[in-house]
Formats: C-alpha cells, sequence, structure tokens
C-alpha cells in the first residue's frame, strides 16, 4: 500500500479485503482514528458511532473470511450527511429547533441501500442548518474548517462530508445538493462531487426544497463515485419521482475515454465573473480533453441568468420548511435562514408558478444545447475558499450565498448531471474545481469524462 490505510479508495479497500491482505476492522478502526485525530480541528462530524461501526466491521470480516460478502460495499466505511435520515441516530440538521428525543427509526432509502450493500455507516456530517447555504456553520454544530486551511470555509452545505473526504475520515460520503451543495465544497476542498440526474437516486423522504435537490456521493475518485452510484441509483416503490433504469451500471466503461466526443466550454456560462487564477486553472484542464482525443469548442453565454428563478425555488422551499416555527423559536435560525424563509413567505403564487415556467424553458434549451454537444465543461466555482465566519467572500455583493455560485445552481433547475473535479491550485495552494455537465439521463457519460481527465491529471490529497 502506498497510502496510509486511512487514504485508500473504497475500490482500493474491497480488493484488498477480498485477498484477505486487509481486514474491514483494521479499515474502520483507520477511519474512526482519522476522525479522532482530525475532526476537533476540523469539525467534518457531528456524530460518531465508534460502536456500532466496529460491531458492523467484525461482522464484514466474517463475511469476507467466509468468501461471501453482503453486497458491493461490504466493509466500506461511509458517512451520511445529517440532513438524511438515519435509523437509530438522530437527524438534527444542524438546528436546535430539532427535537433530538423523538422516533428515529427510519433509514431514508438511499442509506437503505448503503446498508444492503454491506458499506459500514460511521458517522453523520456536519451541514448549515437545514443545508440553506454555500457555507458550513450552523447554530448548533459551530463552524466546519477547510483542510487546506482551516481558517477558511470548504463551501457547503455539504462541507463536513467534503472535509471527511479529503482527509480520509472515512471512504464514501453522502451528500445532498440543492443547489451546489455537492459540487461548491468540492471545489473547494479538491475532491470528486457528483450530483446526478435528478431521479436517478431515491429521495424519500423528499427535500423541503422539492425538484432541485438530490442525493449523491462526496469521494477522493471518481472510481469510487460510481463505485458508489452503481448502489445507491437504484430505484424504489415510495421514491414518486423515480426514473426507472434497471440495470444500469456506472462502471461498466468508466475507463473508455472521450476520444471523439464533442465538448462545449463556458468559461462564464451566463456571463459570472471569474477569479483570474481560477479561470486560467480551468482552461488548462479543457486542454487535457483535447489532448485525449476531443474536439473542444468555447461557447459564448450558454444561459440567462437564472439566479432569480432559483431563488423563487430556493425561498419558497425554506418558507414551506418553517411555516409552523413561532416566532419566539425563530430567534434560534441562523438569521440568514430566517431572511430567505420570510421573503419566501412573501413570494406571490402567480410569481412562483412564472418562475416554474422559467424553469421549464431553461431545461428545454438545455437539452436543445445538448443536441450539438455530448459534455459542457465550466468552472465549478468562480472563487476559492474564503475564510470562515461570513456567508460571503471579501468585497462581495453579500446579498445571497447564490450570488457567487453561477455555476452550480442553474443545473439544479435544469435536473441534469454534473460533477466536480479538481484542477489545479492557486499560489496560495487553495485547490480549484472543474465542472462537467451532461444532457439528462447522461450520468455513466460524465463519470466517464471525469475518469479519463483524473487519470491525465492525477490530483493530490491535503496532507491528513
Amino acid at each position: 500500500m502506498d497510502l496510509p490505510l486511512h487514504l485508500l479508495s473504497a475500490t482500493r479497500l474491497l480488493e484488498l479485503y477480498a485477498s484477505r491482505a486487509v481486514s474491514p476492522v483494521a479499515a474502520i478502526e483507520a477511519a474512526l482514528d482519522a476522525i479522532e485525530r482530525l475532526n476537533p480541528k476540523l469539525n467534518a462530524y457531528c456524530l460518531v458511532d465508534r460502536n456500532r461501526a466496529v460491531a458492523g466491521a467484525l461482522e464484514s470480516e466474517a463475511r469476507w473470511k467466509r468468501g461471501t460478502p453482503m453486497g458491493p460495499l461490504d466493509g466500506v466505511p461511509v458517512s451520511i450527511k445529517d440532513i438524511v435520515l438515519v435509523r437509530g441516530w438522530p437527524t438534527l440538521r444542524g438546528s436546535k429547533l430539532v427535537d433530538p428525543d423523538q422516533d428515529w427509526s427510519q433509514d431514508a432509502i438511499l442509506v437503505g441501500h448503503l446498508r444492503n450493500a454491506g458499506a459500514i455507516l460511521i458517522g453523520k456530517t456536519t451541514t448549515p442548518e437545514f443545508g440553506w447555504k454555500g457555507v458550513t456553520d450552523s447554530p448548533l454544530c459551530g463552524v466546519t474548517g477547510n483542510p487546506w486551511n482551516p481558517a477558511l470555509t470548504p463551501g457547503g452545505s455539504s462541507g463536513g462530508a467534503a472535509v471527511a473526504a479529503a482527509c480520509g475520515m472515512g471512504a464514501l460520503h453522502i451528500g445532498t445538493d440543492g443547489g451546489g451543495s455537492i459540487r461548491i465544497p468540492a471545489s473547494f476542498t479538491g475532491v470528486v462531487g457528483f450530483k446526478p440526474t435528478f431521479g436517478i437516486v431515491p429521495r424519500h423522504p423528499p427535500s423541503p426544497f422539492g425538484t432541485v435537490s438530490t442525493g449523491g456521493p462526496i469521494t477522493r475518485s471518481v472510481a469510487d463515485a460510481a463505485l458508489a452510484m452503481d448502489v445507491l441509483a437504484q430505484p424504489h416503490a415510495l421514491d414518486w419521482y423515480g426514473i426507472p433504469h434497471e440495470g444500469l451500471s456506472f462502471r461498466k466503461n468508466l475507463a473508455g475515454g472521450v476520444a471523439g466526443w464533442r465538448i462545449a466550454f463556458s468559461p462564464t456560462l451566463s456571463g459570472a465573473r471569474v477569479d483570474p487564477e481560477v479561470a486560467r486553472l480551468v482552461a488548462e484542464a479543457v486542454r487535457v480533453f483535447a489532448e485525449l482525443g476531443a474536439t473542444v469548442e468555447q461557447v459564448p453565454q450558454v444561459t440567462d441568468d437564472s439566479l432569480a428563478v432559483f431563488q423563487s425555488h430556493w425561498f419558497a422551499g425554506a418558507a414551506s420548511l418553517l411555516r409552523d416555527v413561532p416566532p419566539a423559536q425563530r430567534r434560534m435560525l441562523d438569521p440568514g435562514l430566517a431572511k430567505i424563509a420570510e421573503l419566501g413567505a412573501r413570494l406571490a403564487v402567480v410569481d412562483y408558478l412564472e418562475a416554474v415556467r422559467a424553469r421549464e424553458a431553461l431545461g428545454s434549451k438545455m437539452m436543445g444545447f445538448f443536441r450539438t454537444y455530448d459534455l459542457l465543461l465550466t468552472p465549478t466555482m468562480p472563487i476559492v475558499a474564503f475564510p470562515t465566519g461570513s456567508d460571503f467572500p471579501p468585497q462581495s455583493d453579500r446579498g445571497q450565498w447564490t450570488d457567487w455560485t453561477p455555476f452550480t445552481y442553474p443545473f439544479n433547475l435544469t435536473r441534469q448531471p454534473a460533477l466536480s473535479i479538481p484542477c489545479g491550485f492557486t499560489a496560495a495552494g487553495l485547490p480549484v474545481g472543474l465542472q462537467i455537465v451532461g444532457p439528462m439521463l447522461s450520468d455513466d457519460r460524465v463519470l466517464r469524462a471525469a475518469y479519463a481527465f483524473e487519470q491525465a491529471r492525477p490530483f493530490p490529497l491535503p496532507d491528513a
């Protein structure tokens, strides 16, 4: 092994389990030891269940010794964002408003899929309150730091999951993405974050933010993201939005390359301002796809500004989420969340329906765009990580977190698959992400392109 045990990929761990070179117990203990060592500084986890994880690892070890692994993730240490229900653990969502003393006997469907595949759930990762914003701090759990510099934010809202992935505090990490919440922290922390096509991964119970939000993996490698998707993307009878896709494998043609593909590159998407250093690193990354045999074309502005459309959906979701919270308790909320809920409550029904129509038009426009191109490349973020303690980068307009995330939320509106992969470092040593976007239901194509890039330009992990 050329890496410490806690930094090995899930794919590599499974190979070592099969050859009996490594025990699941050793892998789980290595992950838990990394959490014990690093979490006090970084605050990636809000709950860790060492006893249950070790007990599960012992059962996994016995299955591997018998040659009867339970499923494709047997013995792999996995974390779950504290937005997603996990049987036996409280799901407090970063909020003081959630009563921990209630029935916690339900798994979200995707968690059930992970259990059935043999995954060992080790804990829950931190999130801003109800996952509402693009940085990770909350009234309940405090501030999460970036592993490259703990004084900087890892992004959000799946910031704890991204930090855990970057530092080897588990091999696979499950986040949610309603406006960039997987891809923003993946870009800021230098890991792989994949938002699938909406409807591919069951989201039951559904998100209060509706059809802009889905679950997906955050990992240290593209192969691990594809492995996780093979487990997560299984239809379920209770998932009303589910898209039937029996037998789909995300790993089958992962190494097939991109030769002959036609790929668009949009440096600004809808006219966004991008930090010059970020723009340079992304442009250099885009050239790799031409070296790999694709035809790459830089395209002008791809979409109109959809910020107001997204905010109508997001603010209305916040208003619905908090509609029964009495005024006295609202004082316990993150002030920013309380503000957008108030704005959402004022949104007229006709204005919301107009936003729905605009979303439909945007989706149709992107479907037309992908009649010409196989993929679209953009920066994931126009900036790099900035100091904790603020919802906004320095010198920003300080309106909403969506003002500095112009490349992510449009693809929540359109339901398309989008992945962030690290593509370089700034002079200050901070990671930059490249976003790979595909048409609806082309999740395997997005992963395949990301894998080709990763093989051509491997990315280092932080010193953990």
